[in-house]
């Protein structure tokens, strides 16, 4: 799986991360993908931070910012530090159980759809695995061993065309491989279709159980959290407080409010900066002398983030349900579909910056133990993730069986040779093995509670 969490600045969209106990501000994107089709792969599970502070950060068509008064009473919330995966060390083992249950979940979502497509069509079909690795637990029924494993971060359906231990004959025209373009095109498909009709579900139920999230947007950045000894604390800078101007220049709303008063206060080290604050009903004027960093520039020590506050709003019938959770479902995949484009037109950069499962836990764990609504989008762009990614035309991806299927169909029904199809789905399942078990253990070794016990 992929998870792009770009620079860009929040917009007109919500947020999972609003509702995340974290360390600092966020920005914006996100991406995920793939489980095992006919193979027991390592998964190939990943998660792409393009900036030292970035957030897990939802598109959302459907929800449209209001501006409102900045004075508002507003929950307070902070953000997640993503720097060395410091999701608050995994603090909660109920909140890591839970992400890992939804995770686990989507991919059993996705398997059962190759499974029921291919069972249902007649189709011989010899396993059906929740994880890989070891076996844990099996049975047997109707000649399919069904399995779980050590690791319930994959899953896999077998089928015994080429299994030499078989005893159904090659020429078997309810062998996954005789049988027509379309039938086996079904199969393929299936887990795809199978985790976007999921992520439509997980919404749906979303919209009528709690509602959506409304974003409404203030004038000015909160300051969340303010460093001691800091020169924000020397100078009178207050957790809760709102900055509405910077030397004069009032901030009203947009997406960018936050990185522009990170830039004045980078280019002042030693120079007195204006700041208009609000604080409760009060405005007040402070001067504040921004420290030197040791990269020369200005810093004060707080935390900001985008002055928002989050409202809900529920469908007044059924029919409204199945419109918000149509909007709110195109506008998460449209999401998933740019970033997925940023990430490979800038993979040169974020390459280095991909994670594996460990820290799409971490993230999960943190939206788990913060908020309901969080959950519900986690869950639901887990699964479009999984959905788009394993679209891609790559060895050992969906996709990729697809374009094989495609090339026998241009070929008049023609095959390619056995031996070059083993080796090209070979070559991508040694890749995905090779990259999961690197950031498996990169990934594990960067969260906080690890690093501190190195």
């Amino acid at each position: 799986m992929f998870m792009n969490l770009s620079s860009a600045p929040p917009s007109s969209s919500f947020s999972l991360t609003r509702f995340v106990h974290s360390k600092q501000p966020f920005s914006e994107s996100c991406v995920w993908s793939k489980t095992q089709f006919s193979k027991s792969l390592f998964p190939s599970v990943g998660c792409s931070f393009s900036s030292e502070k970035s957030n897990f950060h939802c598109k959302n068509q459907f929800l449209f910012p209001k501006v409102g008064n900045p004075h508002a009473k507003r929950s307070q919330w902070r953000t997640c530090a993503i720097p060395g995966l410091d999701f608050a060390g995994f603090e909660s083992a109920q909140s890591v159980l839970e992400a890992a249950g939804v995770l686990t979940a989507i991919i059993v979502v996705h398997e059962c759809g190759h499974f029921l497509a291919a069972y249902l069509q007649g189709i011989h079909v010899s396993k059906f695995a929740v994880g890989f690795g070891p076996i844990l637990a099996k049975f047997k029924a109707d000649n399919v061993e069904y399995s779980l494993r050590a690791f319930p971060l994959g899953g896999f359906v077998g089928f015994p065309d080429n299994d030499p231990d078989s005893d159904i004959p090659v020429d078997d025209e309810n062998l996954l491989k005789n049988r027509p373009i379309l039938d086996r095109v079904i199969v393929v498909s299936a887990g795809v279709i199978a985790n976007i009709i999921f992520a439509y579900t997980i919404i749906f139920v979303q919209v009528l159980s709690v509602g959506l999230p409304v974003q409404e947007a203030f004038p000015g950045v909160l300051v969340p959290e303010v460093r001691p000894f800091s020169a924000a604390s020397r100078d009178g800078i207050f957790p809760g407080d709102v900055i509405l101007g910077v030397n004069g220049i009032e901030l009203k709303t947009g997406p960018n409010l936050v990185s522009e008063v990170v830039d004045v206060i980078k280019k002042s080290p030693n120079r007195k900066v204006l700041l208009k604050v609000g604080r409760g009903a009060q405005n007040v004027d402070i001067d504040i002398t921004p420290d030197v960093a040791s990269d020369g520039t200005g810093r004060i020590g707080v935390q900001l983030s985008p002055n928002f506050k989050i409202t809900k709003v529920k469908p007044k019938d059924i029919f409204e349900a199945f419109r918000y959770s149509g909007r709110e479902f195109w506008g998460l995949t449209t999401n998933v579909i740019d970033s997925l484009k940023q990430t490979f037109s800038n993979f040169s950069q974020s390459a280095s910056k991909v994670s594996g499962p460990v820290a799409i836990i971490a993230v999960g764990a943190e939206v788990a133990k913060s908020n309901i609504d969080g959950l519900y989008q986690f869950a639901a762009v887990l699964n479009i993730n999984l959905a788009v990614i394993n679209l891609l035309p790559l060895p050992a991806l969906d996709g990729g069986t697809l374009a094989l299927i495609m090339i026998e169909a241009a070929r008049g029904g023609r095959k390619l040779p056995l031996e070059l199809e083993q080796q090209i789905m070979s070559s991508g399942i040694t890749f995905v093995i090779i990259i999961g078990i690197f950031l498996l253990v990169r990934d594990t070794l960067n969260l906080e509670f690890i690093r501190e016990l190195l």
